[in-house]
């Protein structure tokens, strides 16, 4: 595989949300009806037997989705360790905090505002943060969500605080590390599965299992897990 072209591969998007549910049906509800995003895709999840997956479209490459499993109703939610419970609260560390969704202007951002409320849903706020205006609600099984705008880019230099930065722990090179990454053009792929570090991130599958993943060739792993088929021929 050529890497011609590539300068530097970088992440550009979100291209979906996942959220854990024990009702996606009242999920898609909130978002098809409160929020005016369509239902796109539901669909037994792949390699996941008795999961269900759902996709609620933002634009064309870019979705909120929903994973409903077998057991995800008898796991308890709890305001301050699975869930936040607002765009200030705490939960354990890895837990999705809040998620902000995109308007263009501060028009539309009234508008889906109406939009929300009309449904008989609570909305705080207009807030101006500088860097973007937002709105605050809830949705089902307790998401902290938001809307927000903004109308020109970020500059590190005006919100980069360096009391903040310190207080991290953030060293002047990480910092200027952390604001200009290495740029990185790929080697088309050829880059082999580097050995199980204990002190890396990994997926929580049952030890055994992701050993033998691990040990498995990527075209092995394409071949053997890939559902590339839609539900529904069309």
């Amino acid at each position: 595989m050529s890497t011609q072209g590539l300068s530097n591969v970088r992440i550009n998007g979100v291209h979906h949300l996942a959220i854990s549910t024990a009702d996606i049906k009242a999920q898609i509800e909130f978002f098809s009806d409160v929020l005016g995003a369509e239902l796109e895709a539901l669909f037994w999840m792949h390699g996941v037997p008795g999961g269900w997956h759902g996709f609620c479209r933002l634009n064309d490459f870019c979705s909120v989705a929903f994973v409903q499993l077998q057991g995800n109703d008898e796991i308890e939610s709890t305001v301050g360790v699975t869930h936040a419970g607002s765009g200030a609260g705490r939960s354990a560390p890895g837990t999705m905090q809040h998620v902000a969704f995109n308007v263009d202007t501060h028009e539309e951002l009234l508008a889906i505002r109406d939009r929300i409320r009309s449904k008989g849903v609570n909305v705080i706020g207009h807030i101006d943060h500088g860097m973007c205006t937002s709105i605050y609600f809830a949705g089902p099984e307790g998401l902290t969500l938001e809307v927000a705008t903004s109308t020109e880019a970020i500059d590190p230099d005006a919100w980069i605080d360096p009391e903040v930065v310190a207080l991290a722990g953030i060293s002047p090179e990480e910092l200027e590390r952390y604001k200009a990454p290495a740029p990185f053009a790929g080697e088309g792929g050829a880059v082999p599965q580097p050995p199980l570090d204990p002190s890396k991130p990994h997926l929580n599958y049952p030890p055994q299992r992701y050993e033998q993943v691990l040990a498995m060739s990527d075209d092995e792993i394409t071949k053997l897990s890939s559902y590339a088929e839609p539900p529904v021929q069309v």
